[in-house]
C-alpha cells in the first residue's frame, strides 16, 4: 500500500510543481511588454523585459530540475539504487559504522553528481546570459570540492553521532537524536560565519567614513550590538547584491555585499539594514529556529515509529533495514509528503518581511526603503509580475507591487 501512496504523492507533487512553474512562465511572459504603473518612473522597459526573460529562463530550468529530481528519487527507491549503494558500501567497509557512513556518503555524492548539470546550466548559461555570472570553471569546481570536503568533515561526525544514538539509547533514541541535531544546528549558526564562510569569500571590515558612522548610529538607536560590520566580495562570483546579518549572541555579524554598496546610496543602505534589524527586533530568527525544532521533532518521531517496520523498507524498494538505511530513505521520501506545507511556510515568511519593512520605516523613511527595493529589483532582474499562485507557494518575500504599495501607504 505504501508503494502506491508514494507513487501517487510523487506524481501529484511533480505535476503540481510543473504546473506552477508553467503558470509562472506564462504569466511573466504575458506581462513582459509593459512596466507596472507603480514602477514606470524608476524601471525602464528594457530592464523590465530583461527581468521577465531571466525569470522565464529560470522557471524553465526549474521544470527540468523537478523532472530530474522525481526520476532520481524513483531510481533510488523503487529502482533499487539505494539497495545497490548499500551493498557497495558493505563490500567496501564490511558491517558497522564505517559501512553506514560510506553508504550515506555514496548517496550524497551520487545525488550531487545528478544535480551538477542543472547547477552548471544555471551558472554558466542563464546567469552568464543575463550578465550575473562572475564564476570561472575553476572557481566553480573549486567551490564544489570545498563544499564536499567541508560537508564530509562536519557532516560525517554529526551523522555518526546520530547513528550511535539510534543504536545505543533504546526506544527513546529519537528524542536524543532530535536534541543533538537541534544543538548541532544552533552550533553551526556560530561556526559558519566565523570559520566556513571565509573559505569562500573575503570579509573585510567596513572602512571608516560617513556610511559606517550612519550605520553605527542606526545600530545604537536600535540597540543592536554586533561582532562587526563586514563587506563581502560577492562580486567575485555574481553581480547580484544583498545584505544580511548572521549568528546570534556575541557572534552576530552584519555583512554587506560589495555589489550592494556600489549600487545604493547611504539613505538606501541605511533603510536596507534597518529592514534586516527588523528581523532581529521581531525575533524572527528564533521563531524560525522554533519552526525547525518543531519540524525536526516530528521528523525524528515519525522515523522512530517507522524504523522497525519491515514494510517501510520493502515497499520503498529496499530489502535491508537498519539505522543508516532508515535515516536516508526517510529523508529522501518525506519531502514528497511535506510539499503541501510550502504555501504555509511561505506565508509565514512573507508576514515576517512585512514586519521587518514596518520596523525599517519606523527607524528610517519609507521612501528610502522603496528606492532601495526598486534598485534591487532592477539590478537583480527580479520580476515585478510573478504569477500570484506561484508566489504564494514559493516566494519568501512579498511580490514587488504589493510590498512597495504597502510601504507607500505608510
Amino acid at each position: 500500500m505504501l508503494t502506491e501512496i508514494f507513487i501517487a504523492a510523487l506524481v501529484l507533487t511533480t505535476l503540481v510543481r510543473l504546473w506552477l512553474a508553467t503558470r509562472h512562465r506564462s504569466h511573466v511572459a504575458a506581462h513582459r511588454g509593459e512596466v507596472p504603473l507603480a514602477f514606470r518612473e524608476a524601471i525602464p522597459l528594457d530592464a523590465h523585459q530583461k527581468a521577465a526573460d531571466y525569470t522565464v529562463a529560470r522557471a524553465g530550468l526549474a521544470r527540468s530540475d523537478v523532472i530530474i529530481g522525481a526520476l532520481w528519487l524513483l531510481v533510488l527507491t523503487l529502482g533499487g539504487a539505494l539497495q545497490w549503494m548499500f551493498d557497495v558500501a558493505t563490500g567496501i567497509a564490511g558491517d558497522g559504522m564505517l559501512r553506514d557512513l560510506a553508504f550515506i556518503g555514496i548517496v550524497a555524492f551520487a545525488s550531487s553528481l545528478i544535480d551538477l548539470p542543472v547547477l552548471m546550466w544555471r551558472t554558466f548559461v542563464i546567469e552568464e546570459r543575463f550578465g550575473f555570472n562572475r564564476m570561472t570553471l575553476g572557481m566553480f569546481f573549486g567551490d564544489q570540492i570545498k563544499h564536499g570536503l567541508i560537508g564530509a568533515a562536519i557532516g560525517a561526525p554529526a551523522v555518526a553521532v546520530v547513528l550511535w544514538i539510534m543504536d545505543s539509547l533504546g526506544s527513546t533514541w529519537w528524542v536524543w537524536a532530535w536534541a543533538f541535531w537541534l544543538t548541532f544546528s544552533l552550533a553551526m549558526m556560530v561556526i559558519y560565519p566565523t570559520f566556513i564562510a571565509p573559505l569562500f569569500n573575503k570579509f573585510e571590515p567596513m572602512p571608516d567614513g560617513e556610511l559606517r558612522s550612519r550605520i553605527e548610529a542606526l545600530l545604537e538607536r536600535c540597540g543592536f550590538h554586533s561582532d562587526g560590520l563586514f563587506v563581502m566580495d560577492g562580486s567575485r562570483r555574481s553581480a547580484h547584491g544583498n545584505a544580511y546579518f548572521t549568528g546570534f549572541g556575541k557572534n552576530k555579524r552584519i555583512v554587506f555585499f560589495d555589489t550592494l554598496l556600489n549600487r545604493l546610496g547611504g539613505d538606501e543602505i541605511e533603510a536596507v539594514l534597518a529592514h534586516e534589524l527588523g528581523h532581529y527586533k521581531h525575533h524572527h530568527m528564533w521563531k524560525r529556529v522554533l519552526w525547525i525544532a518543531g519540524g525536526s521533532f516530528l521528523f525524528f518521531a515519525l522515523l522512530g515509529w517507522l524504523i522497525d517496520a519491515p514494510w517501510f523498507y520493502r515497499q520503498l524498494g529496499v530489502s535491508t533495514g537498519g539505522n543508516a538505511m532508515a535515516l536516508t530513505l526517510f529523508a529522501l521520501v518525506i519531502p514528497v509528503f511535506t510539499f503541501p506545507l510550502s504555501p504555509v511556510l511561505s506565508l509565514l515568511s512573507r508576514k515576517q518581511e512585512f514586519e521587518a519593512d514596518a520596523y525599517a520605516v519606523a527607524q528610517t523613511r519609507a521612501d528610502w526603503l522603496v528606492s532601495a527595493l526598486v534598485k534591487l529589483y532592477r539590478d537583480n532582474a527580479s520580476t515585478l509580475t510573478p504569477d500570484p499562485l506561484y508566489s504564494r507557494f514559493y516566494d519568501s518575500h512579498p511580490p514587488a507591487a504589493l510590498r512597495v504599495a504597502r510601504l507607500q501607504s505608510t
